[in-house]
């Protein structure tokens, strides 16, 4: 199965200006310090503190509005006994004859024996006072058998706040006032008795109990939930610390479609690609080293024959010498042309191109060198347009083509095929160098663009090959905004697709607007 891959960039980071200073220090990752408080203690904590807050309103709020309810049941109750004891009083009146006796005087008794903390009063329509419990016990009529009525001074007992008592009026069969019943509860301006003032007093304790059990669960979640956040996080420092103390083979483990597992995955594929990097670097200096040593060397033997006699110092051996020294000097010249392009030495100088005439003339023009190797050498339009025009630096896409197409000769047999295609895809123009050569493993595609990087197979071959062409074709690429994609198969050949956008003033556009 052939293996894909796509390489390119499509936004440039501008590196953050640097202070210049004397004094650089360095140290590796130091341990926590012996007061700083762990990931689950803050977590504990956060958790805690936001129970509190919450249990907090939730009893301010609760005994506001609870409490003004309970306060306003607890009167509209004592409001309905004062009301009917006042209907039942009002009932013996007029069958007394409209006279108020002891009989219809004790009728309010019946309030007052309701609860040991009501206390009822009885008053006549002028204010004087008939009955009074507060004064001679419950049930007891403050006249006597004549019906006269004790002074109102006695009644000591009685509130004298305005909402301490509830009031009914008292109401012959005409509708006329005749008396007043007023209610109350000893000891309470609320109208709340004994029972009443216990329930509301247990009522906020089992609130208070609720919000400290609701504190205790929170800390216990937050410890439990902050344990289980804090475990990937720890295994992401260890295995940062790993890192930095040189072992490349550390990974966290940690997965998941959550942000940590996310994190922990992405941290792996970092640490991946940086094991990767290094080993490329350590690989990188013994393949620059080889690539220098070889012509050095192959100079430096003959130079020393030709001192010593061995072989005459004819053409010929000139020749062998000038041959190495030009290579060391294409060597150098990718080198530097590389290291240019990544650090924007050279600006990108586009220009209305037409790219199908750039690469029919670019085939034409190596056709004889493809055909000397006993290849053979195609260029198709799949475009189905006689032009197409994007903007593009010509020398860069031309250098970058036929670093592609040297590679397809190079790793192409004797009577195989090199194809060159051009065509269009919406806003951008492909061109593609699909070969029949030896291939590229899969794991091996993503560091074909490493400097000085050939795979296992390429180096048993003699390519000759500098080992920074398609490093340089990547960058004049990126340059261009494009991508590449690469797609192999091991002994069926390699095809190299340049995708680049027709229009680079509105691809920077775009670009900008999106990192904006």
């Amino acid at each position: 199965m052939a293996a894909k891959f796509v390489i390119g960039k499509n936004a440039h980071n501008d590196e953050a200006s640097k202070q210049p200073s004397s004094r650089n220090s360095w140290n590796t990752i130091k341990k926590k310090p012996a007061g700083g408080a762990s990931f689950s203690t803050s977590m504990t904590l956060a958790f805690a503190l936001i129970a509190m807050m919450m249990a907090f309103i939730f009893v301010v709020v609760l005994a506001v509005v609870w409490g003004r309810q309970f306060s306003s049941y607890t009167r509209q109750n004592m409001q309905s006994i004062a009301d009917s004891t006042a209907a039942s009083i009002a009932g013996a009146y007029e069958r007394e004859g409209n006279k108020w006796t002891s009989d219809v005087v004790s009728l309010a008794g019946a309030a007052a024996s309701i609860s040991d903390d009501i206390g009822v009063q009885v008053l006549d329509a002028d204010g004087g006072v008939l009955f009074d419990d507060t004064l001679t016990g419950a049930g007891a009529a403050n006249v006597d058998a004549t019906g006269i009525v004790l002074p109102q001074s006695v009644a000591s007992r009685v509130p004298s706040g305005a909402d301490a008592a509830v009031t009914s009026e008292i109401k012959d069969a005409d509708g006329k006032k005749v008396g007043t019943l007023r209610l109350w509860a000893f000891g309470s301006d609320a109208l709340l008795t004994t029972a009443d003032a216990a329930f509301k007093t247990s009522s906020f304790q089992a609130i208070a109990i609720a919000a400290i059990i609701g504190v205790v669960l929170a800390c216990v979640l937050g410890y439990v939930t902050s344990r289980k956040m804090a475990e990937p996080i720890q295994k992401i420092t260890r295995t940062a610390k790993q890192l930095r103390n040189g072992d490349m083979t550390a990974r966290t483990g940690v997965s998941g479609t959550d942000d940590i597992g996310q994190l922990g995955e992405t941290f792996d594929d970092m640490a991946s690609t940086l094991e990767r990097d290094i080993k490329l670097e350590h690989r990188l200096t013994g393949d620059v080293a080889h690539e220098l040593r070889t012509p050095l060397m192959a100079m430096q033997a003959t130079v020393e024959a030709m001192q010593d006699g061995v072989l005459p110092a004819d053409d010929e051996h000139f020749e062998t010498v000038a041959s190495e020294v030009r290579r060391l000097s294409r060597l150098v010249d990718a080198m530097l042309k590389l290291s240019r392009l990544e650090n924007n030495a050279n600006e990108l100088k586009t220009e209305r191109t037409d790219v199908i005439y750039l690469l029919r003339s670019l085939v034409s023009s190596q056709h004889a060198l493809f055909h000397e190797k006993g290849l053979h050498l195609r260029f198709i339009n799949e475009s189905g347009r006689e032009e197409l025009m994007a903007d593009v630096d010509g020398d860069l896409i031309r250098e970058a083509m036929v670093n592609l197409m040297s590679n397809a000769m190079r790793y192409t047999d004797a009577d195989g095929y090199v194809k060159v295609s051009v065509k269009q895809d919406r806003g951008d123009v492909l061109m593609s160098v699909e070969d029949t050569g030896i291939g590229i493993a899969k794991e091996d595609i993503p560091q074909t663009f490493s400097r000085f990087w050939r795979s296992d197979v390429s180096r048993e071959r003699v390519s000759g090959g500098l080992g920074v062409g398609l490093s340089l074709t990547k960058e004049i690429v990126d340059k261009h905004n494009g991508t590449i994609l690469v797609e192999s198969e091991l002994g069926r050949g390699t095809k190299f697709t340049l995708r680049i956008p027709r229009d680079q003033k509105r691809r920077n556009l775009a670009q900008a607007i999106q990192e904006g």
